[in-house]
């Protein structure tokens, strides 16, 4: 590029950017939801989040060549036709994967501490292993789970060693955890058939995408599950009634909310932004922080499942979130909005 100074147009939730240094960008600020074509007028790029919807309704006959999620979902952008039109899309890969991991985990040894289930030895399907679902995997062996993994494209790419089929996955686990992306392949997944083939009183979590599940076919199953975690929703920011009321821990889409998983995906997106622009003074822009900020250290041995619980609910106090959402289902966008972030854990 030739231009001196970049023009973003940039979600106003994406933290950090006030502290990218100005003498090669321009940055606006926007409600995320609300970015129209009009607030595009002279940009050259996009800063994002999930809620904005980034197609040709949107980028048609505007200058933005280039789109940056500060998120590890792209199902929130057309890319094929970002591609046709020369339009550069990155995302922030594992950027929220440690934060997604300590979800799952505090709000599975939560309740079933709640519900007396007794988690020793138990297996954990983990369905979609990229990063969120390796950080899962790799928790769930350090607190003593047998896993079970079914990832159909990577076993189509590396072998089929260390992957079983979903079929088998189902039947043979005491814990479903969902970690897909949403495509073509995914979008309900999680169906009739699919909750036909679970143990009964198994426990079933979605932190993924709300339409990988068929709600429908969800709340028609609650009655065979031990347990049901919800952190993302079909219809969001929507949430069907029926559904919070048979849930065990329900949260607003924040179970990425964590203080590293946010400067993770800001640091990876104005990366990639440096990178594609050439403005080299960015390409290793960092947010400073110490340890002691964004973690705190669990080490599992030797803990009762107590003790585990109460550590990681001492450090994410999730059934607040929880309150908080039944409360008031219809501030769903608000929770999000004004989240505190947390700490992470960080097993030792």
């Amino acid at each position: 590029m030739n231009r001196v100074r970049i023009r973003i147009v940039a979600d106003e939730l994406v933290p950090y950017l006030k502290d990218v240094p100005g003498s090669c960008t321009d940055i606006v600020f926007r409600d995320g939801a609300s970015i129209c074509r009009d607030d595009l007028a002279g940009a050259d790029a996009l800063i994002v989040r999930t809620r904005t919807r980034c197609d040709s309704g949107l980028l048609e006959g505007t200058g933005v060549n280039f789109i940056a999620s500060a998120t590890i979902g792209l199902d929130h952008i057309d890319l094929p036709w970002c591609a046709s039109h020369g339009i550069k899309v990155c995302n922030s890969a594992g950027c929220n994967a440690g934060a997604v991991m300590q979800y799952v985990f505090t709000a599975l040894y939560g309740v079933a501490v709640q519900k007396s289930l007794d988690l020793e030895g138990r297996t954990i399907g983990i369905i979609g292993v990229g990063n969120v679902g390796s950080r899962v995997e790799k928790a769930a062996r350090r607190l003593g789970f047998k896993t079970l993994l079914c990832d159909p494209p990577r076993a189509a790419k590396e072998g089929s060693e260390g992957f079983v089929p979903l079929e088998e996955l189902l039947h043979r686990s005491d814990i479903v955890t969902l970690h897909t992306p949403l495509d073509g392949s995914t979008r309900g997944m999680a169906d009739r058939t699919f909750f036909s083939l679970m143990r009964p009183g198994s426990v079933f979590i979605n932190a993924s995408r709300g339409e990988v599940v068929d709600e429908n076919a969800l709340k028609e199953a609650r009655e065979k599950l031990g347990a049901l975690i919800i952190d993302t929703w079909a219809g969001e920011p929507a949430v069907d009634a029926e559904l919070l009321e048979m849930t065990d821990v329900a949260t607003p889409h924040i179970a990425g909310y964590s203080l590293l998983g946010k400067i993770n995906g800001t640091e990876m997106a104005v990366r990639a932004l440096a990178e594609h622009f050439g403005i080299g003074e960015l390409q290793s822009f960092r947010i400073p922080t110490e340890d002691s900020e964004v973690f705190e250290c669990l080490s599992p041995e030797d803990l009762t499942q107590q003790c585990i619980a109460d550590r990681l609910l001492g450090v994410y106090d999730i059934f607040k979130d929880d309150r908080a959402l039944r409360s008031d289902p219809c501030s769903f966008e608000n929770l999000r909005r004004h989240y505190r972030l947390r700490k992470e854990i960080k097993f030792i």
